[in-house]
């Protein structure tokens, strides 16, 4: 039996001894455990009585070396297996012990006052490097996508790694009705059949973006399946349910960050519909579980890492929409479970290094941190909220509509032979936005340019076919104060390319979303929310221009004023759209509010998302990353959520009729011998520790592993001791 014990004791240690690694989520050694317990009851630390025997068989004089190494931290004690949920009790007693040993060594000496002034400040420049870490790849992300997105309609002859815009800047032949047109900029036909127009032009010029797309799809979900499996998808449900205490090993590693980081470009060129806003922030929070290895506090201590990750995930969304605050409140409001004051201190710090790291890059070249940056140059009238809540009312049901069909097309690919071919499924789903939305001008370019485009306000020297109205000529109106005008040929048509592109992109997402690429759902949502805006938007305007005697217009809508603005409209959609989805509220109209600038139109924001978060609560209550984080599988406890059954924790414990009685070990009187059997014969993640038998008084909970690793470091001592 020792030849078996010895075994045993050594291959389980050294299995959980081999787990870990500098890119684990879990890397603790040392625990400690702190009860606080009545005085009837003895505590778990004791000093053993005289007379009293360990398990090796010697007294107390001759394990006084074991007891000495037992009060030393083990590797590997209070450690965490992978897909297990951290002790919060545990994690912030250990917390507090550790800062009360620093509190009071500071007091003994310059050197202790100095390291303690150290840990005190570190937390800081934590921060600092995870807000740098952040905003440097989030600018490299945003410069590779937008030459990426480029390329694959033509290329610059000054220097290929220029996208389209920035080729045409440095030219001296562009107009300024043809700013989109240089000689510097060669589209694809124009390069190898020297023609722009035609329909061999055309058919090249759709291959090769076609190609483009697809080559682009293909590597990216070639990289995710070898190297790095955690990278696909938003992450967005994985970091809630990380932030809620739970180990995900390696999905905040430095590979996934790696390959995140590449393979989000790949996927934002290929032209699927999806956005870089959802990654972008378990990008952020790869750089904050990295960055507090450098750091002994958070490193050993998983409470206070994930105060670093929430921290992280407002630097992610700052970011992705340039909005600092609003990266803060979606840190509160939508993915932190554990969110004390300081943390709310430090991660302001993060987002506000975060979004000066982008700013100082300029990927957009407009010195703005946003691509959505807008002045509207008319106030909204109060009757206007009756379209601003329908289109909350639009906004609440797509999003319970996609919800449901997003949940049940990754449910079949769940449980049909679909998810095993998830290179083949990216190819196919490519193929076919590629080949659709070529045609059409609204789904050929970016979706970012898209809702940009939407959300403009037009004037005089806007070309765009949405700003294609009939002018008065012998109007005396300033270029920033036009009157509403009567639709142009280009308006109209717009609005039947953008009728279609809506009913594209509505459906096209359902299908993308949850592929085995990094995929957000930010901008899709927006743009689907902007495009109805829009359309909601002309429609209102002509109605203002044709029919201002009406009596909705009467009164504050006059012939030749500026009454309605299909921008704000189109703000206004895309809010109530993306609340639809993830049922944000507070933290969705702050981003809204930084992302475009319109601090005016903060009443007309608020009453769209909140209706649409009212419509989309009566269908279903869960958001969308709840749904996903339920599909998963993922033990996270929504505080959201509410329960009807009335059944205690002292009901479903009590063993029924024919069951064995509950598994616990006792405090005292227990051999290790006892404690072997009991972990060899059971399967439990942990044990109870109670007074004895008869009592059943609860006096804690001891975790399966830190018995094994406890018995087995032991043993080996005890080995050590005996051969010498």
């Amino acid at each position: 039996k020792m030849a078996k014990d010895q075994f045993y004791r050594r291959g389980s240690f050294n299995s959980y001894q081999s787990n870990t690694s500098d890119e684990d989520m879990v890397e603790i050694a040392g625990a400690s455990l702190d009860f606080s317990l009545a005085d009837d009851v003895p505590p778990l630390d004791r000093e053993p009585q005289e007379g009293y025997t360990n398990y090796n068989g010697t007294g107390m004089n001759g394990s006084s070396k074991i007891m000495d190494f037992l009060d030393e931290p083990i590797p590997g004690l209070g450690t965490y297996e992978d897909f297990n949920t951290i002790d919060w009790v545990r994690e912030k007693s250990r917390d507090r012990d550790r800062h009360r040993e620093i509190t009071s060594k500071s007091k003994e000496s310059l050197w202790a006052l100095i390291k303690g002034l150290s840990d005190a400040f570190s937390g800081w420049l934590v921060m600092l490097l995870v807000g740098l870490m952040a905003g440097a790849i989030a600018g490299l992300i945003d410069m590779a996508s937008h030459w990426m997105t480029d390329l694959k309609e033509g290329v610059c002859l000054v220097g290929f790694w220029y996208n389209h815009e920035h080729c045409c800047w440095t030219s001296s032949e562009t107009t300024f009705e043809q700013r989109d047109k240089c000689p510097q900029w060669k589209s694809w036909s124009e390069l190898f059949l020297n023609q722009s127009d035609g329909a061999g032009a055309y058919i090249l010029n759709y291959f090769i973006y076609v190609s483009w797309a697809m080559a682009f799809a293909f590597l990216a979900v070639s990289l995710v399946r070898v190297f790095a499996p955690y990278a696909c998808g938003s992450g967005i449900p994985e970091i809630k349910t990380i932030l809620s205490g739970f180990i995900i090993r390696g999905y905040l590693g430095k590979w996934t960050l790696i390959i995140k980081t590449v393979t989000l470009v790949l996927a934002v060129s290929s032209g699927l519909s999806l956005g870089k806003e959802g990654p972008l922030v378990h990008v952020a929070c790869c750089c904050g579980n990295i960055v507090c290895h450098l750091c002994t506090k958070y490193r050993k201590n998983e409470a206070k890492r994930r105060e670093v990750l929430s921290a992280a995930a407002a630097a992610g969304v700052s970011v992705a929409f340039g909005a600092p605050i609003g990266g803060v409140l979606f840190s509160l409001e939508e993915v932190s479970y554990y969110f004390p004051l300081k943390t709310l201190w430090r991660s302001f710090f993060a987002a506000l290094v975060a979004a000066f790291t982008l700013r100082s890059i300029n990927p957009f070249g407009n010195s703005r941190l946003v691509l959505f940056y807008v002045e509207f140059h008319s106030p909204w009238h109060l009757l206007e909220l009756i379209p601003f809540i329908l289109l909350g009312i639009f906004g609440g049901l797509w999003g319970a509509f996609f919800i449901r069909a997003n949940i049940a097309w990754c449910r079949r690919r769940k449980t049909t032979k679909l998810g095993k071919y998830p290179v083949l499924e990216v190819l196919v789903v490519t193929a076919i936005t590629g080949i659709v939305a070529f045609p059409n001008d609204y789904t050929k370019m970016s979706t970012s340019a898209l809702i940009s485009e939407l959300f403009n306000d037009c004037g005089l020297l806007d070309s765009s076919q949405l700003c294609d109205y009939i002018n008065d000529v012998n109007s005396t109106k300033t270029i920033d104060d036009l009157p509403d005008r009567a639709a142009g040929k280009g308006v109209y048509m717009a609005v039947w390319q953008l009728a279609l592109a809506l009913v594209f992109k509505v459906f096209i997402t359902i299908f993308t979303f949850g592929m085995k690429v990094p995929s957000g759902l930010f901008i899709p949502s927006m743009a689907v929310g902007a495009i109805a805006g829009r359309l909601l938007g002309i429609g209102m305007e002509q109605l203002a221009y044709y029919h201002h005697d009406w009596i909705i217009f009467k009164g504050w809508c006059s012939p030749g004023a500026d009454c309605i603005t299909p921008g704000l409209y189109a703000m206004v959609g895309a809010a109530a759209c993306l609340g639809g989805v993830t049922r944000m509220t507070v933290s969705l109209v702050v981003i809204m509010f930084e992302l475009t600038g319109g601090l005016e139109y903060i009443v007309p924001l608020m009453a769209a998302v909140m209706t649409s978060k009212w419509v989309s609560d009566a269908i279903g209550r869960e958001g969308i990353y709840e749904a996903h984080i339920r599909l998963n599988g993922y033990p996270f406890l929504e505080a959201k959520e509410e329960f009807t059954h009335r059944t205690l924790a002292m009901d479903v414990m009590r063993p029924r009729r024919n069951d064995p009685p509950l598994t616990s070990l006792t405090q005292d009187g227990m051999k290790v011998e006892d404690v072997e059997t009991i972990i060899n014969e059971t399967t439990y993640s942990g044990f109870p520790v109670i007074v004895s038998k008869e009592s059943q008084r609860l006096v804690g909970f001891v975790l399966r592993r830190d018995l094994i690793i406890s018995i087995g470091e032991s043993f080996e001592l005890y080995q050590i001791i005996e051969h010498s």
